[in-house]
């Protein structure tokens, strides 16, 4: 995606410079300590001195190596951090303004207290470094376990994304809720559940040993929401209206090629259940 900066500086003759940088960048300058690298070649060409990119001043009064909050997930590298809104809200403030900069239909910014924030790291030997993060009301009348949810563009199609959508059904299925992002969603959010759900469904149907395939079953037991579980049989053509009744068809050749992919995907990265360390919280 490309957006088109136009300068502060009266510069007709150039016009509008095609750029990968929203043209608000420049409204939130501690943006640079994200991607510094990244951005400078773009920055040096407009007149930025080499100096603004070394950070030094942040780094030297900045101690922080993690996100704030509770680690209730850590396997290999990868870790899991639950930020209350309420009890750092600056953090979750500056969390959402730079998450709008990648997520156009972004409203929320400032009304973070009612939210619990689920930030997702790599480490290395200089800290934690952001991955992506999704949040989720901490009482959801709808029992949406995702308001918003994003993977920074650096690690994006490496499987990260779908790591997110399954830590947040994994914290649905110990709160024994059936759970479901909040609508309307995104294209890209709307293209990442409906593969996460047809993974879900297939790899359910591939080990069903039984007679009769319940939806409420299959919803009880993945902690996807019947009306998820519908739409996505529905596109898969696994679902016929019979006699008054809806009936699932196990699709023997859908399942072979799901099969197939997996084994070509290999393991991938992937959420491990026992590696969670947390308690839903209450009365937060």
């Amino acid at each position: 995606m490309f957006w088109v900066y136009y300068s502060f500086k009266a510069d007709t003759d150039r016009g509008p410079i095609i750029s990968c940088i929203p043209n608000y960048l420049f409204i939130i300058i501690y943006y640079f300590i994200y991607c510094t690298v990244a951005l400078a070649p773009f920055l040096t060409s407009w007149g930025f001195k080499a100096e603004y990119f070394s950070c030094s001043v942040f780094k030297a009064k900045c101690v922080w190596k993690h996100p704030p909050g509770d680690e209730i997930y850590r396997k290999g590298n990868i870790s899991v951090f639950e930020v209350d809104g309420k009890k750092n809200k600056i953090y979750c403030q500056n969390l959402c303004l730079l998450a709008k900069l990648f997520l156009d239909h972004k409203t929320l910014y400032y009304d973070v207290e009612p939210f619990l924030f689920y930030v997702m790291t790599e480490a290395d030997n200089t800290g934690c470094h952001l991955v992506g993060y999704f949040s989720k009301e901490k009482n959801s009348f709808l029992n949406y376990n995702v308001s918003c949810i994003l993977t920074m563009p650096q690690y994006m199609r490496q499987g990260y994304g779908k790591m997110l959508i399954d830590f947040s059904y994994l914290l649905s299925k110990v709160e024994e809720k059936v759970g479901s992002p909040e609508r309307p969603l995104s294209d890209l959010g709307l293209i990442s559940y409906r593969s996460y759900w047809k993974d879900v469904l297939l790899r359910y149907l591939n080990n069903f040993q039984g007679k009769e395939i319940s939806i409420k079953e299959i919803s009880q037991e993945t902690a996807v929401n019947p009306v998820d579980i519908v739409s996505t049989l529905q596109s898969l053509q696994m679902l016929k209206y019979w006699k008054g009744k809806h009936l699932v068809l196990k699709r023997q050749d859908l399942i072979d090629d799901w099969k197939a992919k997996e084994t070509k995907r290999g393991n991938g990265r992937t959420i491990d259940p026992a590696a969670l360390k947390w308690t839903p919280p209450k009365g937060t």
